[in-house]
């Protein structure tokens, strides 16, 4: 069977900072060549519609997969499988990833008949059976499958992650993926899961708080067959389990591969085990991404982040001594007014950490979705992508997103100060000179992208696809009636 899978276009936030490989889709891709099928991966945030219809119409694909990981990409996908149902009325259409887990009815309600299924929960295992199952109807019992007239029951955590390797040959153009100063860049897998339940996040609702890990001397291999000379490890907590951590950075040393490191991580996991982070700097570590969220102690209790802003803070002084480059993530929320940006900007100016600002924004598959009070000012997929305002705001909506951009502005023009900019000149121009020009191109981007009339004018578009928003309760759900994978034993409680 010829397969076609593909990853929708890029995001506002990625229009700037990142374009990561994906490899999701890439380990999908995998699972599926290995049981003998043609697979061609094609990835729209290098390549055009225009290369989508040409492999619709060229390659003639048997099925079709689409990997929505970010609600903001459900009307592209949409559209793109109402396309090829008219162009190849036969091909099977189906559709999986994060964001997809938790809204599998609505994808179905959206497509009509342009979509056959969504596999629900992490697809390596499940996309497999289901092309195996064809052209017969029962892949609507196999776990993690909704259609449209059954579906099966929810799906198990794949068992053993180390049977998993991405197909990095299916994906064409590697050098258009970058992050930051990291260009050319390639990502990789050491765990997956969060033992953490920070209510504005779903990564432990699908993963159900459970934390897995790859033995260390696969993800060293794994590592090993990178080209790449820079890595994003891709991990929603890097090193939680600090002994694996110790065993992939023993595994890297002996096989003396030389990479340059950028990860994500929790403060406390950080400041709990520095020796840990500072081996792996000597290793070629640079950059941590530290979401933080708040600068508060309401706010962080509020998030249910389970740290606090000592904590937080120690963690920072311990990445400057590491001799790590650290981002921050802060969440700003629709209720802050002029004086609680002015604020964040003063803070953020003192450190020397380079600080992001994210829009507070309620996800399906969160705890905070089903809030009983959560109130909506919008249901087009297109604006839950943290850079607009979903929900109403204390100050009005352009002048909340002056303040946004205008603080994101200052933060950004920090780092481009007269030393900041002659250090980017420098890294720009290494960069240039080896044909790497994602960077370069990011910087002049800033004022284009984040222009608080374009977000402002971006709630007036057309809305043909609504996200359908939560059944109000006395009693929402909480804890594992919120899990898309099967609850399982040793999740943290």
């Amino acid at each position: 069977m010829k397969v076609l899978l593909v990853h929708p276009s890029t995001l506002m936030y990625s229009e700037i900072f990142l374009r990561l490989e994906p490899l999701g889709l890439e380990l999908i891709a995998q699972s599926v060549r290995q049981q003998g099928h043609e697979v061609r991966l094609l990835d729209l945030q290098v390549f055009s519609h225009k290369a989508y219809f040409d492999q619709l119409r060229g390659f003639r694909p048997h099925a079709i997969g689409f990997s929505l990981n970010y609600f903001a990409n459900v009307p592209e996908i949409i559209d793109l499988a109402i396309s090829a149902r008219k162009i190849l009325p036969k091909s099977f259409i189906f559709v999986g990833g994060h964001s997809a887990s938790f809204i599998p009815e609505n994808i179905l309600e959206h497509a009509q008949e342009a979509v056959d299924c969504v596999i629900v929960g992490e697809g390596e295992l499940t996309t497999a059976q289901v092309l195996e199952s064809l052209p017969s109807a029962s892949f609507k019992k196999l776990p993690g499958v909704v259609a449209h007239d059954g579906g099966g029951p929810k799906p198990d955590l794949i068992s053993d992650m180390n049977d998993l390797k991405p197909a990095r040959d299916l994906t064409r153009k590697r050098n258009k993926y970058f992050i930051g100063g990291f260009d050319p860049c390639a990502s990789i897998e050491f765990a997956r899961g969060c033992q953490w339940d920070c209510s504005f996040c779903s990564a432990w609702t699908f993963y159900g708080r459970k934390y897995r890990t790859v033995a260390p001397e696969i993800a060293a291999e794994n590592l090993a067959a990178i080209s790449e000379p820079n890595v994003f490890i891709t991990d929603d907590v890097a090193f939680v389990y600090p002994e694996q951590g110790f065993a992939i950075a023993g595994e890297i040393e002996k096989r003396n591969i030389r990479k340059r490191y950028y990860l994500e991580t929790r403060a406390d996991v950080l400041l709990h085990n520095p020796d840990l982070f500072g081996y792996w700097r000597k290793l070629g570590l640079t950059h941590v991404f530290l979401g933080i969220e708040a600068i508060d102690e309401e706010t962080l209790m509020q998030f249910r982040k389970r740290t606090d802003t000592d904590r937080n803070f120690k963690a920072l002084e311990a990445a400057r001594k590491i001799g790590l480059v650290v981002a921050l993530n802060i969440i700003a929320d629709p209720d802050w007014d002029e004086n609680r940006f002015e604020a964040v900007r003063n803070w953020a100016i003192k450190v020397p950490e380079v600080v992001h600002l994210t829009v507070n924004t309620p996800y399906p598959g969160t705890e905070v979705w089903h809030k009983e009070t959560l109130e909506l000012t919008t249901l087009d997929y297109r604006l839950y992508d943290i850079q607009h305002a979903v929900r109403p705001t204390r100050l009005p909506l352009k002048k909340f997103y002056e303040e946004l951009v205008n603080t994101q502005g200052v933060l950004n023009r920090k780092h481009l100060g007269f030393r900041g900019l002659w250090d980017v000149f420098g890294m720009a121009t290494s960069l240039t000179l080896h044909g790497h020009t994602n960077f370069i191109k990011m910087l002049w981007k800033f004022n284009k992208v984040y222009n608080p009339e374009r977000q402002f004018a971006d709630h007036d578009r057309e809305i043909r696809y609504k996200l359908t928003p939560p059944a109000q309760s006395a009693s929402p759900p909480t804890g594992k009636a919120l899990y898309v994978h099967r609850a399982q034993g040793n999740a943290a409680k």
